[in-house]
């Protein structure tokens, strides 16, 4: 898997707050909502343009009986169906008495820099 090149589509960053891996284009962190740069414009990074995906659900375990412990991982496959990445996001326990609720949103917006244009292959 390459990484794209700074300044093109796809480019990374560290977020300065939360320490998580965002896009170079963020001006809003996804993760923190922190903002990272202040310019005209900015603050309509903070929400996506398209929210295609979206999945919500909550999890109770059997009423009775000991802990359940749960593990939540996150995949990602190219048009292939080859994984382009995997990654445990979570993990936790839960008592007979306790819920957990998840929710799993993938936001789009457009690329913005010099080769925005352009398609890379990851």
């Amino acid at each position: 898997m390459s990484q794209p090149r700074p300044g093109s589509a796809g480019a990374t960053r560290t977020c300065p707050h939360c320490k998580a891996t965002i896009l170079e284009s963020a001006a809003v962190c996804p993760g923190c909502r922190h903002h990272l740069r202040f310019e005209p414009g900015a603050g309509a990074n903070a929400t996506p343009a398209l929210t295609p995906l979206r999945i919500e659900g909550t999890l109770q375990p059997p009423a009775e009986g000991a802990a359940w412990e749960y593990s939540v991982v996150l995949s990602i496959r190219n048009e292939r169906g080859d994984e382009v990445t995997r990654q445990v996001v979570g993990v936790g326990a839960m008592q007979p008495h306790e819920q957990r609720s998840f929710v799993l949103s993938v936001e789009l917006n457009p690329a913005t820099g010099k080769s925005a244009g352009r398609r890379t292959r990851h």
